[in-house]
């Protein structure tokens, strides 16, 4: 039976979630994480199976100027197609009927063990948003990290800002305007957006040899997502690398609050337009605490508390905002990025 616990939930795993009077508590979600780029991402189907598929201009037809009696030659404009994939993020949960039974409230255990489950995809999802890489994991979609991954000699290098950072203990800053025709999620042709849950109910299973082979009279839920990120137009993603995480939090060298909100300043001018996309910024949450300690020494012109609705409808009180940016919160992004140039 070893491996038990690993993978199914065992009789000292009900123990742990039963409170003195024999019913589900509410657990304290320590894993629990702030993701805030999941309510800003717009998902759209794809017209693939496997993805989509954008049609990108990458060059306009030439103009002349005429001359009296003479002709003018044609010309035409040039396009290029890009197919993004998508990735299905699966999970599965299988808990001894026996075992869940001891509990005395099936349904309400099943939903406490299922919040669990929606907590790992959505943190997965973003980790790989801003670092899946389909050259090291085929099985993943494409992260925005290995697309703005080289400054020197890239196309999109000059939406790279260096915060000129070294070693391994950086971080990055985002500004992402979010639209259909510049980045957003894509789902499947075919497909229904969003994590799918499954509820199987009660089945036999065959269990292997780690389990004790055999088998195992259960409950069921099966847990699928099947997702990717497409970018139309990279111009309307900017990433500040190399914010040198240590620097940073002393408030020493070149690295302070007040150097990020210049650079800050310097990624919003990136951008083709803010007019026709919804703009969001993102950082860890050591970046976002050290300028919301920076916002409680310059005026809130530059950066400040405000409150309001987001363009979802949700109260934006306590949340950072730089410019009419707001500023989001993300733990998936890392404080040990190595530096890039």
């Amino acid at each position: 039976m070893a491996g038990q616990g690993s993978t199914t939930l065992t009789l000292l795993d009900i123990a742990k979630r039963t409170d003195p009077t024999g019913a589900v508590p509410v657990i304290a979600e320590l894993l629990a994480q702030k993701n805030e780029i999941m309510n800003d991402i717009p998902w759209i189907e794809g017209n693939l199976p496997t993805g989509t598929r954008n049609t990108l201009r990458t060059g306009l037809p030439q103009a002349y100027w005429k001359v009296a009696n003479t002709g003018t030659a044609a010309s035409k404009s040039t396009t290029a197609q890009i197919d993004e994939a998508c990735g299905i993020l699966e999970a599965w949960s299988v808990i001894d009927y026996d075992v869940a039974q001891l509990n005395g409230n099936v349904q309400k255990y099943r939903l406490s063990e299922a919040d669990a489950f929606i907590e790992s995809m959505s943190q997965q999802l973003c980790g790989t948003l801003f670092y899946g890489d389909t050259r090291v994991n085929s099985e993943q979609f494409m992260g925005l990290s290995p697309r703005f991954g080289a400054i020197a000699s890239a196309v999109n290098g000059q939406n790279i800002l260096n915060a000129n950072g070294t070693g391994a203990t950086n971080s990055s800053v985002w500004l992402i305007g979010w639209g259909q025709n510049s980045v957003y999620g894509i789902y499947p042709r075919g497909t229904i957006g969003g994590l799918q849950h499954k509820d199987w109910g009660e089945r036999i299973i065959q269990t292997s040899v780690t389990l004790g082979a055999g088998y195992l009279h259960a409950y069921v839920d099966k847990w699928q997502w099947k997702c990717g990120l497409a970018v139309k137009d990279w111009r309307y993603i900017v990433r500040c690398a190399n914010v040198y995480v240590p620097d940073l939090v002393a408030g020493s060298g070149t690295q302070n609050a007040q150097q990020l909100i210049k650079l800050m300043s310097r990624m919003l001018s990136r951008l083709p337009s803010s007019g026709s996309v919804t703009p969001v910024f993102y950082m860890n949450r050591t970046l976002y605490s050290m300028l919301r300690v920076q916002s409680l020494d310059k005026s809130q012109n530059a950066l400040g508390v405000i409150q309001g609705l987001d363009q979802f409808g949700h109260p934006l009180r306590g949340t950072l905002v730089f410019d009419n940016v707001p500023i989001r919160l993300n733990d998936q992004l890392l404080l040990t990025e190595s530096a890039i140039s």
